[in-house]
């Protein structure tokens, strides 16, 4: 489990929108850099299916908080986060998915430390609370030179380390606005209601320069075809399972549920992410504010509290 660190404090509104594998070197190209799943093949199938085998100790049904009805909030739609590889769901509440993130506009990048979400790549139980979650398969299999931390760096982007776990969420809306910091960012004074949709990636931080930059997603006042948008979004990492939820974020609990609608694309496998380049967006001064990685919403096991997944 990762430790609190000094910067890890409770959830904004950054985090209350979030609603929380090894890398080839960079791939240019025109649909951001390509990570490749371990011991997969670089397709997004082999990705998904033959990446990330779940370790034959590992139990992960043994390890979730169950959540009975008495536990859990009544009269809310899907919640989020949940466990991507597993379909099932009883919630009826149904809403209007949110068109592609690239017909949306970007309104918040933002991390959580651990991952919010249990995948096929990330499926190492990190613990309850707002710092538990889950890491990344290939979390005790780092070598000593992956786990140094950059030297003069540490500090520049808080609450993380490396050997970390990272679930990014880039999140998108269909008001007509600017980039900038929390849920107020992705709503207007005459635009409440929006679609929201969440793409998600899970990294392992590593000091490693050939591993992917963050930067290489960031937003940097890029536009396309009108729309605010990331400089790219992560691929290789498995076909991204889609699905109906909520915002996450530690005020929310399977009692306390969020009453926000929205479209999730959370990606399968993890990625290793050079942490340098973490730190070089938090010194940035990134548009959204984000100085420091945000704790976690515990996973939703409920199934009333799920939508069905659809292939």
């Amino acid at each position: 489990m990762t430790k609190a660190r000094p910067g890890m404090r409770p959830a904004t509104l950054a985090t209350a929108i979030a609603l929380s594998v090894l890398a080839t070197p960079l791939t240019a190209g025109g649909h951001g850099a390509t990570a490749h799943a371990t011991g997969g093949h670089g397709d997004d199938h082999a990705a998904a299916s033959n990446g990330h085998a779940k370790p034959a100790s590992h139990d992960i049904s043994l390890e979730r908080p169950s959540q009975s009805n008495d536990d859990i909030c009544t009269g809310f739609g899907p919640q989020a986060p949940r466990d991507i590889g597993m379909p099932l769901g009883t919630n009826t509440r149904h809403f209007t998915m949110a068109p592609p993130a690239r017909k949306m506009n970007l309104c918040n990048i933002h991390t959580h430390t651990n991952a919010e979400h249990a995948g096929p790549g990330f499926m190492i139980y990190a613990g309850s609370g707002e710092h538990g979650g889950y890491k990344c398969n290939e979390s005790d299999s780092l070598s000593a030179e992956d786990l140094m931390d950059p030297p003069h760096q540490e500090g520049a982007f808080e609450a993380v380390a490396p050997g970390d776990t990272l679930e990014v969420h880039w999140v998108y809306t269909t008001c007509d606005v600017k980039p900038g910091a929390g849920l107020g960012s992705c709503l207007s004074p005459t635009c409440s209601n929006p679609q929201l949709r969440v793409e998600s990636q899970v990294f392992l931080l590593v000091n490693d320069p050939h591993a992917l930059n963050f930067m290489d997603f960031a937003y940097q006042g890029n536009m396309a075809n009108g729309l605010h948008q990331p400089k790219s979004l992560p691929t290789g990492t498995g076909r991204p399972v889609v699905f109906a939820g909520s915002t996450t974020g530690t005020k929310y609990t399977a009692k306390k549920c969020s009453p926000m609608q929205v479209t999730w694309s959370v990606r399968t496998g993890c990625a290793r992410l050079d942490i340098g380049s973490v730190y070089k967006w938090g010194a940035s001064h990134n548009v959204f504010e984000e100085h420091h990685s945000h704790g976690v919403r515990q996973l939703v096991t409920a199934l009333e509290l799920l939508s069905p997944i659809t292939p």
